[in-house]
């Protein structure tokens, strides 16, 4: 029934609803003029009922994945049928031969209906989809928002940032220069985090920086904890990359590994179109509630096909790992 309703509605838009109007207005004038009788009328308008109520919608119900032979002697039974009982049926009642069944114009009558029902259904399935994909199109967009969003307002640990803003409270008393750099290098985060929430795609240096950034103002506050070891070649692939993509990993790097206790090295190493963050501590699985790792692979997916992304355990330590195309 849905599909049905969703076909009359189609063809009852100004663009299809007027040409058949011209062709199903002529087929009843040329009825009433050759024929002049108000039967020969009423066999007319049922012809084009039956090929409106019936011959697109039967087109699509049958052939909803394409053309399908077997099937094609149904749809000609269905076309078929209306004008073999509009060639009976005057024969029957005494009228006699009218313009639409006489002979011949039966067959044309029947073609009219078959190709008419296929040329519409296949402009409708058409429309349904390219509003499909414009719809897709439109979630996909949406969907980048978000993630984008997300990025800053939920996986920013808002503890680090607390923290980070008390220490540098201590440090203007105890060692002004350490409070200084760790202002500096706060404000050039944030400016960072703010020009990613707004850019669909950036260099995977802009990437870089923001990564180096975050662990830098954890090794300022506490750098006996903090070792990180980088591995990036100079010069860096001319990769554009989602804004933000590694905040979550590196963020989880630090709270799994030398926040939770595991002594050990931080490591970014970049190499054979992938980037590894590792961190010391084994892989426990995706954390109840966290959505950091569903929320790189949501962005990897709109970032197109070739992205993937992996996490998992090798011996004591977890590591990350994003591939590019």
């Amino acid at each position: 029934m849905t599909l049905w309703l969703h076909t009359l509605r189609a063809l009852a838009l100004p663009r299809r609803a007027v040409p058949i109007a011209l062709v199903c207005g002529a087929m009843l004038l040329a009825q009433w003029w050759f024929t002049r009788d108000g039967w020969a009328v009423v066999i007319a308008l049922a012809l084009v009922a039956w090929f409106l109520l019936v011959g697109p919608w039967s087109w699509r119900a049958l052939f909803p994945q394409g053309v399908r032979l077997e099937r094609l002697p149904l749809y000609a039974l269905v076309g078929g049928l209306p004008a073999l009982l509009g060639w009976l049926l005057p024969r029957w009642s005494g009228l006699g031969d009218t313009f639409l069944t006489a002979g011949v114009n039966t067959l044309v009558v029947a073609s009219l209906f078959w190709v008419g029902g296929w040329g519409l259904a296949r402009d409708v399935e058409q429309e349904a989809r390219v509003e499909q994909a414009e719809a897709r199109a439109a979630t996909a967009q949406r969907q980048a928002e978000q993630a984008r969003l997300l990025a800053l307002r939920a996986h920013l640990d808002p503890h680090f940032l607390f923290n980070t803003l008390n220490a540098i409270a201590e440090w203007t008393r105890e060692d002004p220069e350490v409070a200084e750099s760790a202002i500096l290098r706060l404000s050039g985060l944030l400016r960072e985090l703010m020009a990613g929430v707004e850019a669909e795609a950036w260099p995977l240096s802009r990437e870089l920086q923001v990564a180096r950034a975050v662990w830098d103002l954890y090794a300022i506050r506490d750098p006996g904890r903090y070792q990180v070891q980088w591995s990036v070649p100079e010069p860096l692939p001319s990769v554009q990359v989602p804004p933000l993509l590694l905040l979550p990993l590196v963020e989880n790097a630090v709270k799994h590994g030398p926040a939770a206790g595991h002594r050990g090295l931080l490591t970014l190493a970049l190499s054979d179109g992938a980037l590894r963050i590792e961190n010391p501590g084994p892989f426990a699985g995706p954390r109840a509630g966290g959505e950091g790792l569903s929320l790189v692979r949501r962005r990897l997916e709109l970032a197109g096909p070739g992205w993937a992304f992996s996490i998992g355990g090798q011996g004591d330590r977890t590591v990350a790992t994003v591939r590019w195309p």
